[in-house]
């Protein structure tokens, strides 16, 4: 999955240089790499991969008057290899004795530079590296990056236009509308090799600061499947060219004729992102309309019922469109419409999901999937409206306060959701994407968990799949970064956070709060320990609520995110105990810290990585120096 260089290392995030400020970590370098080559271009077609990645991460500095040197995002020869003489202001990309050498280097970089060395404008900018240390082009950066808040950036290259593209934001709910801070037009195929390394580098001088990456995400187009076996093919013989020309021309003048007539009834070829092949909407719509209950709507009537997708009628934003309230009224329903992203693969893979999956599915505590289109270009997804709103909007946001009755009701209901989906439908769901977020609340504050995009149905043994990792920051069980693997047991890790949530009134991490309560789940356990569990409940209920129910939720809470999956109830056993039919586990008093040993090699390899980090402690992770190591893939937050 992830390879570690030089001093590059995991202890609950990406830790790119030495991080311990009582030992030495001076003249540090490091690199976290995708252990797998990533296709840039083809020399047979020449053509370019488009490509994005976002990444959140912080830089904090040990002395503010003496700060270095900063990170950055590379692309790099496959596999990579960190240079020797690669720190203070080389930031682990180049050796310093050939570090302005245009000619013997061979790497395009983002810089997020802290240190003004004498080929710097600024302390702070951000500046796009071509073969050299000395950026290409550079903007200056007019507030602190290395105060230790969280920095998003989207880099993107648009291989249409040759445009490679940097967006920053400290906003702390960011978002990215493919605005840029800096940009630059490059042929990356002067500059990289057809297959090449991505990934992370950092480094510090005299000067120290953390360097940190929290999450990654990075997607791709590929070439489409076959199209270098007619390359070849074609190459052979003259007499094969022209049967191919010909048998092509008749190909493209169909499917010409064909687009038309799709355009003329609404319709386009719908592009399934994993394996680019090309699904015709027909048959999408046979597919699904097999599903009992949800129908197909036409699109017209969705945008009637949202006054044409106006703003006015939005709800809210998500990781792959955006989420409008409507009327439809032929059914005289309330409803909320997904409109999926244009051009987002993720969100294509997760449109096929939703409605596959949620079709099979009847639960009072799920959300109910009214319907779907995909016209126009457009995928729609249509649910039942949550007057109500979701979980976390009364927990962080401006709903109104949740009761004491009303939280425990909201984590039984979302309990009972889960082992519905575990041990009651007829095939195993695993839901892998269980948070605040996508526990919506009805008009009497009932959960129903919704979000089927990364859902996977697997047989009732529960075995742990070997998968595309999916998830969000702080909701992930800590085995799926070691193994790839989603299972019973990761999905009742996301409801005990969830449940911690709920009892405590705050989020899995607060960055903000003092140094022992960052991150919730260690702190939970430390009063655990001390005896003093109910100091962790949410001040804002005023001592109004039931002590038993509380010390049961926060207790099971703490089960259910045990870092040992073999030691987590299933999600009955701890309803059972939510609901007094059985005894309060008996947890040790201190927070277990597992060591995991990095098995790069039992990961399976996608074209999208997406790394997030969950509250629980990973003290030591084994370092791997194998190129040859396959890698999972981490899906996107929403």
């Amino acid at each position: 999955m992830i390879e570690f260089q030089g001093d590059a290392f995991f202890n609950k995030v990406i830790r790119l240089t030495k991080d311990e400020f009582d030992t030495s970590i001076a003249s540090s370098s490091g690199r976290a790499v995708y252990s797998q080559p990533i296709p840039l271009w083809s020399k047979t077609t020449r053509k370019l991969a488009h490509f994005t990645t976002h990444f959140s991460f912080l830089i904090k500095a040990a002395n503010y008057d003496n700060t270095g040197d900063g990170l950055a995002f590379f692309l790099s020869p496959y596999p990579s290899i960190l240079p020797n003489n690669s720190a203070e202001g080389y930031l682990g990309l180049l050796d310093s004795s050939s570090g302005s050498d245009q000619q013997s280097n061979n790497i395009i970089a983002i810089e997020f530079d802290t240190r003004q060395n004498w080929w710097d404008p600024s302390p702070d900018h951000i500046g796009i590296d071509v073969n050299s240390i000395k950026s290409t082009v550079t903007t200056n950066w007019y507030s602190s990056m290395k105060d230790g808040r969280t920095g998003n950036a989207w880099i993107s290259y648009d291989a249409s236009a040759k445009n490679l593209s940097v967006y920053l934001t400290y906003d702390d709910n960011p978002s990215f509308y493919g605005d840029s801070n800096l940009w630059y037009q490059i042929d990356l195929r002067d500059y990289l090799p057809e297959n090449i390394a991505i990934g992370f580098s950092a480094s510090t001088g005299s000067s120290i600061e953390l360097h940190e990456i929290l999450y990654w995400e990075f997607s791709s187009t590929r070439e489409p499947k076959g199209l270098m076996f007619w390359a070849i093919l074609l190459s052979l013989a003259g007499v094969f060219i022209l049967v191919c020309a010909c048998l092509t021309w008749i190909v493209l003048r169909r499917k010409k004729r064909q687009d038309s007539n799709n355009i003329e009834e609404g319709r386009e070829p719908l592009l399934v992102a994993e394996e680019d092949d090309v699904i015709d909407y027909d048959e999408l719509s046979g597919e699904f309309e097999k599903e009992t209950g949800p129908r197909r709507l036409r699109y017209g009537e969705l945008a009637v019922a949202t006054k044409y997708f106006s703003e006015a009628n939005k709800l809210g934003q998500g990781g792959f469109g955006g989420v409008y309230r409507g009327f439809l009224k032929k059914l005289k329903l309330d409803v909320a419409i997904k409109r999926v992203a244009k051009g987002s693969q993720q969100g294509k893979k997760e449109y096929i999901s939703e409605v596959k999956i949620i079709s099979q599915l009847r639960h009072r505590n799920l959300v109910r999937l009214v319907g779907w289109c995909h016209e126009r270009g457009d995928l729609l997804l249509v649910y039942e409206l949550m007057p109500n709103g979701s979980l976390d909007s009364h927990l962080y946001g401006k709903g109104v306060l949740l009761s004491w009755p009303v939280r425990f009701k909201v984590a039984l209901g979302l309990a009972s959701a889960i082992l519905y989906l575990h041990e009651e439908s007829d095939r195993c769901v695993l839901h892998r994407d269980i948070k605040s977020s996508n526990v919506m609340l009805d008009s009497e504050f009932n959960a129903k968990l919704g979000d089927f995009g990364l859902a996977k149905l697997v047989d009732h043994t529960g075995a742990a799949q070997t998968t595309v990792l999916a998830g969000t920051l702080g909701y992930l069980a800590p085995e799926c970064f070691t193994t790839g693997k989603a299972s019973k047991e990761s999905d009742v890790y996301s409801f005990g956070v969830v449940a911690l949530e709920i009892a405590c009134g705050r989020r899995p991490v607060e960055p903000k709060e003092e140094k022992d309560k960052v991150r919730l789940l260690p702190w939970v356990w430390g009063l655990y320990g001390k005896n003093t569990i109910l100091e962790a409940v949410d001040k804002r209920l005023d001592g109004e609520y039931d002590g038993k129910e509380m010390e049961r939720l926060i207790v099971v809470g703490m089960w259910c995110t045990h870092p040992d999956y073999n030691l987590r109830p299933s999600i009955r056993q701890a309803m059972h105990v939510l609901q007094f039919e059985a005894p309060l586990p008996n947890l040790p008093p201190k927070f277990p810290v597992p060591v995991y040993i990095s098995n790069l090699g039992d990961m399976g390899l996608s074209s999208m990585v997406d790394f997030g980090i969950n509250e629980s402690v990973i003290s030591e992770m084994g370092k791997s120096g194998s190129s040859s190591t396959s890698s999972a893939t981490i899906g996107p937050q929403k």
